[in-house]
């Protein structure tokens, strides 16, 4: 008997997922186990896996195509079974039975259209592909939607923009070098000349921006800076090397130490381990910490529910799988919610940073800069002046619910904690 394979939910939070590559074709032979298909949140990429074996009878998106979760994506069965069950209202369109998850626009005056190109009839169009349409400045007049109920979609838009007449200019010189080869799942509107290449924001890149300007538009963000002896640690991190090298420890890296050393200080100071959400403050009994890692998709923050539980081998092995399902694209999305952290860490050391100013993820209260080690002139003891190694530290704060003296105050037990960590941690 057919079966439907439907775009999976990914948390309460994602509402659909873009089409990035189909593993299979209508007509193959798929084994359970196979990869499908690929697809992609604002977050992270994932590969959907066949939980039958059969024959693929048929696909109802493209790629690039927006998915709504739970709708009916493909169907795999025995060769000659029927799939009108399974179909969707259009060809490529979701599931007549899911939820019309689209933007109704009144067709007025807008940045695409202006009042002599609509009728006073409502448009339905997918928010995807309303902001690409708004970019490339297509009008949505006569545009027929594939989608269902004659939803607009991504690919009428992208149908629109390969029909669309070309202005008359002068034929472009030949290419110097050879062009730029886009992969597989880049959209066909991006612009490719000899001078530049134009391409959309990714759906992270949007995320990342979104959120980094809000946070700056609806906070009062202040910066302390300071440093921490980093002498002890720099030992106890020889010795964690050491040992990792026999087998005996996971690798402890430095930032996983300051990891630790921020969560005992919350520990102690829990006033900035807290959520600002306008007339009150939420303030956590337990510390769910948020790691910044960068990726090639972009900076993502996972969160680490409950560190205060963890040693500091057992948070230095969190930190790293966290990391990796970050970069490999198969992270939880609802770990990347800001609100499921109550502080944040971004260490910029391995790049050389000496001094910056991170912005907090709201409504987190607090985010920590972690710098690069310098070495700086100290008093030794016995009158010798020596150079030692120091790590930057950098604090930024709301202060609409924190003032500098708490601030510094934390940011000082930071630095005691990690001029204080001890062999006995391993």
């Amino acid at each position: 008997m057919a079966e439907a394979v439907f775009m999976p939910r990914l948390g309460q939070s994602v509402e659909s997922c873009i089409i990035t590559e189909w593993g299979k074709k209508k007509g193959d032979t798929v084994n359970e186990g196979d990869v499908l298909f690929c697809y992609e949140t604002d977050k992270a990429s994932f590969e959907e896996t066949a939980k039958v074996s059969g024959i693929l009878l048929e696909t109802f998106y493209k790629e690039g195509d927006e998915v709504p979760v739970l709708a009916n994506v493909c169907v795999i069965g025995k060769a000659g079974e029927s799939v009108d069950a399974f179909r969707p209202s259009s060809a490529g369109a979701a599931s007549s039975s899911e939820p019309d998850r689209t933007e109704t626009v009144a067709a007025t005056a807008s940045p695409v259209e202006t009042p002599s190109q609509v009728s006073s009839a409502k448009l339905k169009i997918s928010p995807r592909a309303r902001g690409i349409a708004q970019a490339k400045g297509i009008s949505l007049q006569g545009i027929q939607g594939s989608g269902p109920n004659g939803r607009i979609i991504v690919r009428d838009i992208e149908t629109a923009l390969t029909s669309a007449p070309k202005p008359t200019q002068a034929a472009a010189p030949a290419p110097t070098s050879a062009p730029m080869q886009a992969p597989v799942s880049t959209p066909a509107y991006v612009v490719s000349t000899n001078d530049f290449v134009e391409a959309p924001l990714t759906s992270i890149r949007k995320l990342i921006a979104k959120s980094m300007h809000a946070s700056l538009q609806n906070s009062a963000q202040l910066t302390h800076h300071t440093s921490a002896d980093a002498r002890k640690m720099l030992e106890l991190r020889t010795i964690c090397k050491a040992r990792f090298e026999k087998g005996e420890i996971p690798n402890i890296s430095l930032n996983d130490m300051v990891c630790y050393a921020t969560v005992r200080a919350l520990e102690k100071m829990p006033a900035i381990n807290s959520h600002f959400l306008g007339d009150k403050i939420k303030t956590f009994k337990k510390v769910h910490l948020g790691i910044a890692v960068d990726t090639e998709r972009g900076l993502m923050v996972p969160v680490i529910r409950n560190a205060d539980d963890l040693k500091l081998k057992a948070l230095a092995a969190q930190i790293k799988q966290l990391a990796e399902s970050c970069r490999k694209g198969n992270i939880d999305p609802e770990l990347l919610q800001s609100d499921n952290a109550s502080f944040t860490i971004s260490n910029l050391g391995s790049y050389g940073i000496e001094l910056f100013t991170p912005v907090i993820n709201l409504p987190q209260m607090g985010i920590l800069g972690v710098n690069t080690i310098t070495y700086r002139p100290s008093d030794l003891g016995n009158g010798i002046i020596g150079f030692i190694p120091v790590i930057g530290l950098s604090l930024t704060y709301d202060h609409r619910a924190l003032d500098g003296a708490p601030a510094s105050a934390f940011l000082k037990e930071i630095r005691n904690q990690i001029e204080n960590l001890s062999n006995d941690l391993i």
